[in-house]
């Protein structure tokens, strides 16, 4: 509903990717009781292919239904730039960086070496660099003519860069797990996505929490590094058009304490969700 009411077009979009969502999933966990995981997750895949493919005819037929003006990406800017970025890409980040956790874990020499290098790759190169390769180099790997969103560009590099840093969190927290609760899975006669899921995951994420959420506020703050790319988020918009303002002429500390204020009560917020939710999840009694 965001991203309709964000970029515009048709309701049908955002519906249709909805509805193939739940129908993955739906098709995953039948499949899942009857043939196990690997095919279970193979057949969600597929039902969501298939109802993006027969809905983008709907779609077509009806682009005219519920629709709003498009919005280039160009056209956004302010603190909302900044919550988009912040807000999509640690909900990327975050399973991405599970799997690469897992990954990192695995036995298979292959699967675990892509993503060492991925993350070693990652957490060696600057946030700032990463958004130039976003801004100029990532649209030579698209098909001639494919024109990407700036903002998607952008989105799949922080997602990428952000996924490294929790990788390495989520796996600290599969560390600090005793063998007893592997043994325990095993003793059980769970698969390994069935421990991974109901036994270990469950546990490792809860004692990652802080860490989570420190690379997630970190991140909402790097978006004004977006900035330098020429959009113009909060801090691109005291920088740019509002300080070359003749109404603004001088005026500097007032612009940067709104957007400090701004910042931190986001950033707090986050944090002291982060601490309720640890005290939810207490299961200790002491």
């Amino acid at each position: 509903l965001a991203f309709w009411l964000i970029w515009g077009g048709t309701l049908l979009t955002p519906v249709l990717v909805a509805l193939s969502l739940i129908a993955g999933y739906l098709a995953f966990v039948k499949m899942e009781r009857l043939t196990g995981f690997a095919t279970g997750l193979l057949t969600g895949v597929v039902a969501v292919a298939l109802v993006l493919y027969l809905g983008s005819f709907v779609t077509a037929a009806l682009s005219g239904f519920i629709a709003l003006e498009p919005v280039a990406s160009r056209d956004m800017g302010g603190f909302m730039l900044n919550l988009i970025l912040g807000t999509v890409c640690v909900s990327l980040s975050i399973p991405l960086g599970v799997v690469l956790a897992l990954g990192r874990q695995s036995n298979m020499p292959i699967i675990k070496g892509i993503c060492v290098v991925f993350i070693e790759f990652i957490r060696g190169v600057p946030l700032i660099t990463l958004l130039f390769v976003a801004n100029v180099v990532l649209s030579y790997f698209f098909p001639p003519g494919t024109n990407l969103d700036l903002i998607l560009r952008v989105i799949i590099m922080i997602t990428l860069f952000s996924a490294a840093y929790i990788a390495e969190v989520i796996r600290g927290g599969l560390a600090a797990l005793p063998r007893g609760q592997y043994e325990a899975a095993d003793s059980l006669g769970l698969d390994y996505p069935q421990a991974m899921r109901l036994i270990i995951l469950p546990q490792a994420l809860k004692i990652s929490i802080p860490g989570i959420v420190n690379v997630a506020v970190g991140l909402f703050k790097d978006t004004t590094l977006v900035s330098v790319i020429s959009m113009f988020d909060l801090v691109g918009m005291i920088r740019g058009p509002i300080s070359s303002s003749t109404a603004w002429t001088g005026i500097y500390w007032e612009l940067y304490l709104f957007a400090i204020l701004l910042f931190f009560v986001v950033c707090y917020g986050i944090s002291q969700y982060s601490q309720w939710l640890e005290r939810q999840l207490r299961t200790d009694h002491h």
